[in-house]
């Protein structure tokens, strides 16, 4: 199963492959636990919400067991860039591929 993801500021990310986000650059950033996505020190990165990745600024102290990244792979062309979505009141935009 692959699904490729934008930011909720619209911007393409990447793409979902069962449990692991990987960038368009190549880059495992993160392990999902159902639709929340954790980085590879095991912290909360956001979730996926109305099929859009986003953070919750709340749920930035949840951490879950930390992982190895899987070896870094050949990128791909993004996809082209979505209009964003207003933004929820207690949410941010999820980090660019870049940040992770």
């Amino acid at each position: 199963m692959s699904k490729d993801l934008w930011t909720w500021g619209g911007t393409y990310f990447g793409r979902r492959e069962r449990d692991e986000l990987w960038s368009h650059h190549g880059t495992h950033v993160g392990r999902f636990v159902g639709n929340e996505v954790y980085g590879p020190d095991g912290r909360y990165l956001g979730e996926i919400k109305n099929g859009k990745l986003i953070t919750q600024i709340s749920s930035k102290s949840r951490r879950k067991s930390p992982f190895s990244r899987k070896a870094s792979r050949v990128g791909h062309v993004p996809c082209v860039d979505h209009a964003g979505t207003v933004m929820y009141v207690g949410y941010e935009d999820f980090p660019n591929p870049e940040a992770l």
